[in-house]
């Protein structure tokens, strides 16, 4: 379990990190949201204790993390960093040798870890040779194959197309599955949204969103319709509570509401006549609620 009990931290009079607090269980993702410059990975920095915190403290388990605890932790940062000119082989085992483990541990463990992450290459290539996104890949293996109980992530997704996006996600997951406490920062919030428990967002330092995922947006309220019927959105936009309607190419319509209560009524005039193929009230989608947060246009 990871705590981390009111950091601060100040560059001058600059507030890096502002009075931050969350705690990550075993077996629980975190997402650690916020626009450029709000303070992520001067957070990260701190719980690798790369940084000193003027205030505040990390706990692993309840303890300081010490030099004992730290080939616990798997560390991806946001600035990749491999040697081109060894092979995928030799850097996965030097990086897996930093954490205390043996070459005779790890290379056994290359080929399920290449074939897991659909490395193209083989284990004997050099990395200068793979494409950018199969250098990511490496990295990520590097970060993982000493099997880490903490693991911090800076914007693993980034440069990855849909498919290596959903392979990392489902390894996310792997590593939730046995235990591990995930931390990762991502600009992606439909990344965030499907694969974290808890999410906390800085701006400018400061928390302005600390929670379970489902709480956070349920805290603002199911304020979207997507309705598929013959109701016409003339008709809609007259209701009371209605904000916006609009319609999309397969003419689905997708309605914000002012006051959540409003869908009762659509929903009554759309099934006036039986049947209809969709209507679905949510809460806004996570990109919403970070822009309204990062805009101060929502309190």
């Amino acid at each position: 379990m990871l705590e981390v009990k009111d950091l601060v931290k100040l560059f001058g009079s600059y507030h890096a990190v502002e009075h931050l607090s969350f705690q990550i269980d075993d077996g629980e993702i975190l997402g650690l949201i916020g626009q450029n410059g709000a303070g992520k990975t001067t957070t990260f920095r701190l719980i690798l204790d790369f940084l000193r915190p003027d205030h505040g403290e990390v706990l692993w388990n309840g303890s300081h993390l010490g030099a004992a605890e730290y080939n616990l932790i798997g560390y991806l940062p946001e600035e990749r960093g491999l040697y081109p000119k060894e092979t995928i082989e030799e850097q996965l085992i030097y990086f897996a040798r930093l954490r205390g483990k043996t070459k005779k541990e790890i290379e056994p463990k290359i080929d399920e870890w290449m074939t897991k992450f659909e490395v193209k290459g083989k284990k004997t290539d050099k990395v200068k040779s793979l494409s950018k996104g199969n250098q990511q890949k490496v990295q990520l293996i590097a970060t993982l194959i000493h099997d880490p109980k903490l693991i911090i992530l800076d914007e693993p997704f980034s440069g990855l197309d849909p498919v290596n996006a959903e392979l990392l996600k489902n390894g996310i997951l792997e590593l939730k599955k046995n235990g591990a406490c995930v931390i990762f920062s991502s600009h992606n919030m439909e990344n965030v949204e499907k694969i974290c428990d808890h999410l906390v967002m800085l701006k400018n330092g400061e928390t302005v969103l600390n929670g379970r995922v489902h709480e956070i947006r349920e805290s603002f309220g199911r304020t979207k319709v997507y309705l598929e019927s013959p109701l016409a959105a003339e008709e809609i936009k007259q209701i009371a509570g209605v904000q916006t309607v609009a319609a999309h190419d397969d003419g689905s319509l997708e309605i914000t509401l002012s006051e959540p209560d409003a869908g009762k009524e659509i929903f009554t005039r759309a099934t006036a006549h039986g049947y209809i193929p969709m209507f679905n009230q949510q809460p806004p989608t996570l990109e919403e609620i970070f822009k309204w947060k990062a805009e101060g246009t929502h309190a």
